[in-house]
């Protein structure tokens, strides 16, 4: 976790109500990342107001480096890895491709499109082709010569990507909750007023006029298939 407010949110209500023993490493509290792998199945990196290319004394404890290696040691050791926002562009910059600008700023519920390379896709492949998730961001994950577009949305071409099959980057944000959308409006109020004319970017009171049951639907179908296989 790289703040407070961009919380595991619906990953932590599937995972405890699931059974899943949790660990969290709070960065913006001091937490080293763990010495090694062994400690855990699955690795999930959150989101964060920083950009990887973000100058470290604005963020002293956001060390991105550190993090990429971190990623890439449990990609190697062949553990799962999921990225939410920022945690997908450092899933991607660990698989050696630059974050990138995204053609739009988006914040607010739009509409994902699956891609074609969807239906191939274990759980994608479930999915309706087009539904609605929560966003916030500007930047969008790098790919590989390898990696694969599962979803886009009118805003950002690179919504879901996937790396291998058990590295995940979901630009996105399928774990969104009334309780966390309230955490990011209260601490990104700022970014409401500064880009609210642009195309892509929802009120506050909009924001939380949503219904975020049926994206924590599709992300909980999504873990159920992830812990199917540990």
């Amino acid at each position: 976790m790289h703040e407070s407010f961009e919380a595991p949110a619906a990953i932590e209500i599937w995972a405890r109500k699931n059974n899943q023993q949790l660990s969290f490493t709070r960065l913006y509290l001091g937490d080293k990342l763990p010495a090694n792998s062994n400690s855990f199945d699955y690795l999930i990196i959150m989101g964060g107001p920083q950009s990887i290319d973000e100058p470290q004394e604005l963020y002293p404890y956001f060390d991105a480096e550190k993090e990429i290696a971190f990623v890439r040691n449990a990609i190697d050791n062949n553990k799962y890895v999921l990225g939410v926002c920022l945690g997908a562009q450092i899933i991607g910059e660990s698989f050696g491709a630059k974050t990138v600008k995204s053609p739009n700023k988006e914040i607010g519920f739009f509409e994902l499109e699956l891609t074609a390379a969807a239906k191939h896709d274990p759980v994608f492949a479930t999915f309706p082709d087009k539904f609605f998730v929560g966003h916030w961001h500007g930047n969008m994950p790098g790919l590989t010569d390898d990696s694969v577009v599962l979803a886009k949305s009118k805003g950002c071409p690179r919504q879901v990507v996937k790396y291998s099959p058990k590295a995940y980057g979901f630009q996105c944000h399928f774990e969104f909750t009334p309780e966390a959308i309230e955490g990011m409006i209260e601490n990104n109020a700022h970014e409401l007023e500064e880009f609210k004319e642009l195309p892509f970017i929802e009120d506050a009171e909009t924001l939380r006029s949503h219904d975020f049951s049926e994206m924590n639907g599709f992300l909980f179908n999504f873990l159920d298939s992830v812990k199917a296989k540990f």
